[in-house]
């Protein structure tokens, strides 16, 4: 073979390995820019806790499991709502481990009511904010962006029979619950009797409702543990809603554990209408959209969710900033797993209202 061919066969040679590197890199580049989500992988992902141990991936998904279950039991807090609703059962989460450890698109996709799903989710977020790292699932060999499920057990276990609510001990078990003399239709006649609408709340036509949380001791005294002003109506209306209000003290019939006397906390709504005459039309304005409101959250509750959404939007339109209107919708969007939607409404309930009532959902359905 001459020395010509000898050259050419060496730069075809050459031209073939360099195509060789540049196929094996492009395919190497490929793999790794995959995005797929892979709904299963050969070796699932594993929450990050056994690693150093030298075993089987088998075993090590095995201690990854309970490690993972050991985590959540922790950090997680049964809702008190759920609680008084008796809500127990199976919440189920989906999350999307990536090809780095790291967890992103967090959803709830079954939910058993009572801030159960939100308080799964926020314990999945306490993960991300933690810059926790999992073992991420791989196929061949090579790390996956793949689909986690995770089940999230909820059992209700013998609460103690009482709560602390700032310094204050409040019985939620009794024998005997709490109540007014004469029921429920009583203390609503009683609360019209006694309240007046304030005079200058008349001027701008301020309508709305203030929701107190009233403590009722051993001797059927009144004392507020907390007021919540939907429609920033003020302060007079909250000095005229905490007067009425105590002015109920003697009236009561103390709740009863186990023979005893013991206190308990009730919650009262107390709506303000102008009696105005220049106010007729606000006012009627105003019974439309609570009607519009309450439609809605009926068909919502009958599992027509769009609906109920589009019902209750008409009414949140004639008052966009009534924080009691938002919070129903925010709380139907967080059902639906719209957190964006919840998470503008809450918000702006938050703000309004002044309510803590969110604190720990926002971090997580507003991310």
């Amino acid at each position: 073979m001459n020395n010509k061919r000898m050259r050419k066969l060496s730069v075809w040679m050459t031209a073939i390995c360099l195509l060789s590197l540049c196929c094996n890199d492009l395919f190497a580049q490929t793999a790794d820019a995959d995005t797929t989500i892979y709904p299963v992988a050969e070796e699932t992902p594993r929450f990050p806790a056994c690693e150093k141990l030298d075993t089987t991936i088998e075993f090590k998904n095995q201690c990854a499991q309970q490690q993972l279950l050991a985590f959540m039991n922790r950090n997680i807090f049964y809702p008190l709502e759920a609680r008084q609703n008796g809500n127990e059962g199976t919440v189920v989460l989906s999350f999307v481990v990536e090809k780095d450890g790291g967890i992103s698109n967090p959803k709830i996709l079954r939910d058993i009511g009572g801030g159960c799903g939100v308080e799964a989710l926020r314990i999945v977020q306490l993960m991300i904010d933690g810059e926790l790292k999992w073992v991420p699932g791989k196929i061949k060999g090579k790390p996956v962006r793949t689909l986690f499920n995770l089940p999230v057990r909820f059992k209700l276990t013998e609460a103690p029979p009482f709560a602390l609510i700032g310094r204050d001990t409040v019985w939620t078990t009794f024998d005997e619950p709490l109540s007014f003399e004469g029921g429920d239709e009583a203390l609503t006649k009683f609360l019209g009797e006694q309240m007046d609408y304030p005079a200058s709340g008349n001027d701008s036509c301020l309508i709305g409702v203030v929701d107190l949380q009233l403590l009722i001791d051993r001797q059927a005294n009144v004392r507020i543990l907390n007021i919540t002003d939907y429609n920033d109506l003020g302060f007079e209306f909250w000095n005229e809603a905490v007067e009425v209000a105590t002015s109920s003290s003697g009236k009561w019939k103390p709740a009863v554990y186990q023979g005893n006397k013991v206190p308990s906390a009730y919650e009262v709504s107390m709506s303000f209408v102008p009696e105005s005459a220049g106010c007729k039309a606000k006012v009627e304005e105003y019974s439309k959209a609570v009607l519009l409101v309450n439609e809605g959250s009926d068909l919502f509750n009958k599992g027509e969710k769009d609906a109920g959404i589009a019902k209750m939007s008409e009414g949140i339109a004639l008052f966009p900033r009534d924080a009691n209107f938002l919070a129903v919708r925010g709380q139907a969007y967080m059902e639906m797993n719209k957190f964006p939607e919840a998470c503008a409404d809450l918000s702006l309930v938050k703000s309004l209202a002044s309510v803590d009532w969110y604190d720990s959902l926002l971090p997580v359905i507003c991310r």
